[in-house]
């Protein structure tokens, strides 16, 4: 897997995460235009055999919205697996993903 870029936007650091999920063989969903979702619901939602995991991609200097402190507070008191990533957290994504 490729190192990540000094400068990363968020599009950039997702395209990075999609990749390395769907290369390691996860089914990935992502609401390609949120403006009729529901506000906040993370980015990503990734399922490989008994697993799911909940991910809000940020970039560098991106900030969390209360509505997405929400669902991933609602997400992470039902299930274990609920991850803000940021390009800086690139080991801990490829290990949560291997």
């Amino acid at each position: 897997m490729t190192p990540i870029p000094e400068k990363i936007t968020e599009k950039m650091w997702q395209a990075k995460v999609l990749a390395a999920a769907k290369w390691l063989k996860w089914s990935v969903y992502h609401t390609h235009d949120s403006r009729r979702s529901e506000p906040g619901f993370p980015d990503l939602v990734l399922v490989r055999g008994q697993r799911i995991i909940f991910a809000e991609l940020k970039s560098p200097t991106g900030r969390v919205t209360p509505a997405q402190r929400e669902w991933l507070d609602l997400l992470g008191a039902a299930h274990d697996e609920v991850y803000v990533w940021r390009p800086d957290d690139w080991e801990s994504v490829k290990q949560a993903l291997t």
